[in-house]
């Protein structure tokens, strides 16, 4: 684990509650190995996620004046998501600062999307107590804004909804999902989903979240579909 000084010199944040930021990037499994109890970062995760959402809806509003209500949803749904969060996290290179306990090797941190999105919404968090909500705001800009101006090149399509409307405007009855797998460990699972009309498997889809692994389930039996 690389000093916490070096991060916030890189993210030019002048802070002397170092606690803070350390705080900010201690896994929960620390506590087990240093005999501590929630010094870790779900606190201040729960306050990274509050302030995460607002300035996303603000840019989101304030980027596309004439943006329907849905499809502002959909892509603030898209920049908060696990993927897009650990994304975020890996061009800051957060993996190199966070502290967990020794079950959870350096590599793993590296490749778990969990951890990354966690510890990104706690740095959020403790930057907005430290800093104020100015300077956390120009943080997330700096970090999301590329991805609201490239909206029209990111697939925001529901396609669980999408699959369900084309199956009950033909059958009049609903698909349904199956979790078929579950693998890795805790902080980085992997999910498999079936997608089922009539007891029929239509698709199966992966993802690191149920949610993912089934709208990917669905976007497979739409695309059998189109064929």
């Amino acid at each position: 684990m690389r000093d916490i000084k070096e991060l916030l010199e890189r993210l030019n944040i002048n802070s002397d509650n170092l606690t803070l930021y350390e705080l900010a990037l201690t896994h929960p499994s620390y506590n087990a190995d240093a005999n501590t109890k929630h010094f870790d970062y779900e606190r201040l995760e729960y306050m990274g996620d509050a302030v995460l959402d607002y300035v996303a809806a603000d840019l989101i509003f304030n980027s596309y004046p004439d943006m329907e209500p849905g499809n502002m949803s959909k892509l603030r749904s898209f920049l908060v998501q696990s993927h897009s969060l650990s994304n975020y996290a890996r061009k800051i290179e957060l993996a190199n600062y966070i502290r967990c306990g020794h079950s959870i090797s350096e590599k793993q941190i590296q490749q778990s999307d969990k951890i990354l999105e966690d510890s990104f919404e706690a740095l959020i968090g403790a930057i907005y107590l430290d800093r104020g909500i100015n300077f956390v705001f120009d943080f997330i800009k700096n970090s999301i804004y590329e991805d609201i101006i490239n909206f029209g090149k990111i697939d925001l399509t529901d396609y669980k909804s999408k699959l369900q409307e084309e199956m009950q405007a033909e059958h009049r009855e609903s698909v349904h999902y199956v979790t078929i797998s579950e693998t890795g460990p805790a902080h980085d699972r992997t999910y498999v989903v079936n997608v089922l009309f009539n007891d029929i498997v239509l698709a199966s889809g992966t993802g690191k979240s149920k949610k993912a692994a089934e709208q990917n389930a669905a976007k497979n039996a739409l695309k059998k579909r189109s064929i």
